[in-house]
């Protein structure tokens, strides 16, 4: 019976032995696999690697707090120190930056060509600037065709001739010339007076602008322009020619403001808006200031008043678009209302005759220019300019000794 079911499971099944064989091995190899597991060490090196970049963030934070202790720490004068050295950086740019903008002036105007819409002048200008002469002041006297006898008036007194005018160039940097455009018919009889003053004085700056009063405004433009494309200078003067001048006191003003960048220096006023036509200086353009009956923007006296470079400059560069009002230092005024500018009222520019700026003479102080209100200039000045001259001139030697 025992015989028959051994046979039987050895021929139908697995036998018992076989069972427990494969349990056993079964076992010790899930015991292998497990151990396998179970003796995997610690991740050391990711915990040495996580100390250490804690480590790393301490060493780094620790300067930066203390950067950060230290800079809450700076005192009030520290930081007036730092905001005067970026003032002072600012004021470096900005120089720069006009600097820049006077020489791409200068470039651009030595290109114009002599049309007639262009500001250059039709005379005395070379082709090319390659180097414009640098100088102190430019100083144009504004004068018409009918005006010889004035221009002769200013040349006997405190206007030098020939060489003297010359060497007042090339020692102390003050140019003058008489300023005047052409004829409304070019090289008519007018246009050949000038010629022939000029082949004996030498003393003209010669503008494309057809003369006329009502273009004053265009001429003093155009003037700034040309000056500008000519000369490399300071400050530009613009004067009459029926004023009385101290070359020596002009400079010696000029200079207190030479350090400033856009100066506009004159006799300053606001004076009425004339709505009225028919009327002397009546402003066709009055609605543009508000009420009938308001005033004009502070601006300087016409008889005469300087422009530093910056400013000559911008004039040079916008004239195309600059607007011209019926009086011409109204324009000028109007040119310069919207920009950083300093207006300089400089009373010492606008003395009256004598007695005024011989007192003022008298006490060792003269004046810079002197004129008569009620005139515009002085009044009569052909017979009346070598008095005023004597008796409120300066010393012949001022302009030359003067320190500038």
């Amino acid at each position: 019976m025992g015989l028959m079911l051994n046979a039987k499971h050895q021929k139908g099944g697995v036998s018992t032995r076989w069972v427990s064989v494969f349990c056993i091995s079964s076992f010790c190899l899930g015991v292998l696999v497990v151990n396998r597991f179970w003796g995997i060490p610690e991740p050391v090196e990711v915990k040495e690697e996580a100390s250490s970049l804690e480590k790393f963030q301490e060493k780094e934070l620790v300067p930066r707090l203390n950067c950060q202790k230290k800079d809450t720490s700076i005192g009030a004068g520290d930081i007036l120190s730092r905001v005067s050295q970026t003032h002072d950086v600012i004021m470096n740019l900005d120089k720069t930056i006009s600097t820049l903008e006077m020489q791409l002036a200068a470039a651009r105007s030595s290109q114009v060509s002599t049309q007639e819409t262009s500001p250059m002048a039709t005379k005395g200008v070379p082709d090319q600037f390659k180097e414009r002469e640098k100088v102190f002041i430019v100083m144009g006297i504004i004068t018409a065709f009918s005006s010889r006898k004035r221009r002769d008036s200013v040349r006997d007194t405190w206007m030098p001739q020939g060489e003297k005018l010359r060497r007042l160039e090339k020692e102390k940097g003050i140019v003058m010339r008489f300023v005047i455009g052409h004829s409304a018919s070019p090289g008519g009889v007018l246009d050949r007076a000038i010629d022939a003053e000029e082949e004996q004085h030498r003393d003209f700056l010669r503008l494309n602008h057809i003369e006329g009063y009502h273009e004053l405004s265009s001429k003093t433009q155009i003037y700034f322009s040309t000056a500008v494309a000519m000369w490399d200078a300071e400050f530009y003067v613009k004067v009459d020619d029926d004023v009385h001048v101290n070359p020596g006191m002009i400079a010696s003003i000029l200079a207190r403001h030479k350090s400033k960048p856009r100066v506009y220096i004159g006799c300053m006023k606001s004076g009425p808006v004339l709505a009225q036509k028919g009327v002397k200086y009546h402003e066709p353009e009055y609605w543009k200031f508000g009420e009938e009956g308001n005033k004009y923007f502070r601006h300087a006296t016409g008889q005469l008043y300087a422009i530093s470079k910056d400013l000559a400059t911008y004039i040079s560069v916008n004239w195309h678009i600059l607007h011209r009002y019926a009086n011409e230092d109204v324009s000028l005024g109007s040119w310069f209302i919207g920009l950083d500018v300093d207006h300089i009222d400089e009373r010492n520019l606008c003395c009256g005759t004598p007695p005024d700026c011989e007192w003022k003479a008298q006490a060792g102080n003269p004046c810079a220019a002197s004129f008569d209100w009620s005139c515009s200039g002085i009044c009569k000045s052909v017979e009346r300019m070598e008095e005023v001259h004597q008796r409120c001139g300066e010393d012949d030697g001022a302009v030359w000794s003067a320190i500038f």
